[in-house]
């Protein structure tokens, strides 16, 4: 009974102990976190311009949004940088990782100039690629002038039908080399006895691709695939606002950078926090499949 006693007062006391150690990291989390989310949820929920008191208004905010061309144009355009960053960030990264992994030399130099772009800070890389992009003197038409392409220059930033398509080829420079880092990384646990014997039974480089390395890198992809959806929802702002600021005519506003207008120009705090929450939302359902079919994709060697 002693024993048990003085086990059951161990136990006790190691239970306040780990409480009392986590209790700092939990105020952070409640504080800097929760609560944050909590409070964008009900001004979501309410009109409010920032200064005056908030009036409750329910999901009318949310219904809103259904109506809203503006929104739903920017959404479109979230999407079709989606995609375009899906494709081109895992291929072109996957594709520049195989290439890395088999140089054969100059091996740290050649990475370390992959991954420069991604520590340049996003006003440094907008104001870089607005001078490449300048009509007048930009480096770009430059360039075309040079090759005898002429009738391809643009006013790249300044034409509503491939100014979006200019900001995903800016993103995709930026970010490139942070993907093909992930890659080359999973690439590298790949054991070298299964392409040997590959070898050995005539397997071509396709097909040692297509039956070894593409099947063992799926969580990997998955991986980079749950970076790229998100950072292409939510982190894309930074850049869209220096090169556009969403223009011309609105040909490359996305939800972020109508949230920062809504919220600040229109002082609609409200309506703002609605379109925040229903692009969490998006992004997090995205998200929960693509944790789901990591789940099922895992390789067993």
């Amino acid at each position: 009974m002693a024993a048990s006693g003085r086990r059951a007062g161990a136990t006790g006391g190691d239970a306040f102990a780990a409480a009392l150690m986590l209790a700092p990291a939990a105020l952070l989390l409640g504080l800097f976190f929760v609560w944050p989310f909590l409070r964008g949820l009900w001004i979501s929920a309410t009109r409010w311009d920032g200064f005056s008191a908030p009036v409750f208004v329910g999901f009318s905010n949310y219904a809103r949004l259904f109506g809203d061309s503006l929104f739903q144009g920017a959404l479109l355009n979230n999407l079709i940088f989606v995609v375009l960053i899906l494709i081109f960030k895992n291929g072109l990264g996957m594709g520049l990782a195989l290439l890395l992994d088999r140089a054969p030399f100059f091996r740290g130099p050649i990475r370390a100039a992959v991954f420069i772009p991604v520590t340049l800070s996003f006003a440094a890389t907008g104001l870089l690629w607005s001078w490449i992009y300048n009509p007048v003197f930009g480096l770009l038409n430059a360039a075309l002038d040079l090759a005898g392409l002429a009738g391809l220059k643009r006013s790249w930033l300044g034409d509503a039908d491939i100014a979006l398509y200019a900001i995903v080829a800016v993103d995709i420079w930026k970010w490139l080399g942070f993907h093909a880092v992930i890659y080359l990384a999973g690439l590298q646990t790949i054991p070298a006895e299964l392409y040997e014997a590959a070898r050995i039974d005539g397997a071509s480089a396709f097909h040692r691709f297509r039956h070894i390395t593409l099947p063992l890198m799926m969580p990997v992809v998955l991986i980079n695939v749950i970076l790229g959806l998100s950072g292409a929802f939510v982190r894309n702002f930074d850049i869209v606002q220096v090169l556009t600021q969403g223009g011309p005519n609105h040909a490359t506003e996305v939800v972020m950078t109508l949230m920062v207008k809504t919220a600040f120009q229109d002082g609609n705090m409200g309506y703002a926090s609605a379109m925040g929450f229903t692009l969490f939302l998006i992004v997090g359902l995205c998200c929960v499949a693509l944790l789901s079919l990591m789940r099922r994709s895992r390789v067993d060697l």
